[in-house]
């Protein structure tokens, strides 16, 4: 099974084999996801296939992690925790984010929050750390806080679409300030996390994940 090798060498900061297969498969099924999503005839179906598309990314991206080994399941593990935790907190009571909802789009749910709200804030968390990881920034302050902003300006894309979508709802249609405060605040925390692990330098899968996030957002603003 090919893993990400020693980055310092150019040619390998490219990608190998395998990770040229995982950056087609995420370019794919953003691609195919986002004409689905955009055509009447299809639009349903393709929103019910929308947690088994972030399983399939998880998949993808713990394959693609360089070293697997306890200490990157425990950072998983709290990720998840942690992200549940803060919607738990923010559905129940409206202190995180404001007052919303979440829609059935997401699929099952424990205490009226998708279980893959958690799973998506590990994939949020780690490919912008990767990312940052990558860049040529040292400071790590510098680095989370970058993140972060990184982060809100992808929940700027994701939250028409998500209402559109039914991912989640807001109390009288209005996306609060809060939100977006919150969503940095804990972005920070975790990206925060994400440092303190330390892990080895990881290959360009993750990045690339996030950037198909953000085109496949925008698109979706564009098409509907």
């Amino acid at each position: 099974m090919e893993r990400a090798q020693d980055l310092r060498d150019p040619l390998k900061m490219v990608a190998t084999r395998s990770q040229r297969v995982s950056i087609i498969i995420i370019i794919l099924f953003h691609v195919v996801g986002l004409i689905g999503c955009s055509l009447p005839a299809t639009d349903i179906l393709f929103l019910k296939l929308v947690p088994w598309h972030l399983l399939l990314m998880t998949v993808v991206i713990v394959y693609n992690h360089h070293q697997l080994d306890g200490r990157f399941f425990l950072f998983a593990l709290l990720i998840f925790v942690i992200g549940f935790t803060a919607e738990l907190i923010g559905v129940h009571t409206g202190w995180l984010f404001g007052s919303y909802a979440y829609g059935e789009t997401l699929g099952t749910q424990l205490f009226r929050i998708p279980l893959m709200i958690g799973v998506n804030w590990f994939l949020l968390i780690y490919s912008t750390g990767v990312l940052l990881q990558r860049s040529r920034i040292k400071n790590g302050i510098v680095r989370i806080l970058a993140g972060a902003i990184i982060l809100v300006l992808l929940d700027v894309l994701i939250e028409p679409m998500a209402i559109h979508f039914d991912y989640w709802h807001w109390a009288d249609n209005h996306i609060p300030l809060k939100n977006y405060v919150c969503w940095f605040g804990l972005s920070a925390l975790l990206l925060f996390l994400f440092d303190q692990f330390k892990f080895k330098p990881q290959s360009i899968v993750a990045p690339v994940l996030l950037i198909a996030q953000f085109v496949f957002f925008t698109g979706l603003e564009l098409l509907n």
